[in-house]
């Protein structure tokens, strides 16, 4: 088991929410994407961006999706 997982799994726990493999390696590429199209300290708060669209309601891939179209077309507009 590497450490993300221990951590992922103890962190779940802690906060009494299920973990999912899936979500983790979502939210790795959504950080990735954004840290490299937008700027490093966007990629985190995209994570949590994310977590917050998802737990509105909105599916996990859909939101994902939708923040990585906007961070791959970013060009530093602010938006609306």
């Amino acid at each position: 088991m590497t450490t993300l997982n221990s951590w992922t799994e103890a962190a779940s726990a802690k906060l009494g929410v299920g973990t999912d493999e899936l979500a983790v390696r979502a939210v790795l590429d959504l950080a990735r994407v954004v840290a490299h199209q937008v700027e490093r300290p966007a990629a985190p708060v995209s994570a949590f961006l994310l977590g917050l669209a998802v737990g509105g309601g909105t599916p996990l891939a859909e939101a994902a999706d939708q923040l990585r179209a906007l961070a791959t077309s970013w060009q530093g507009e602010s938006a609306d």
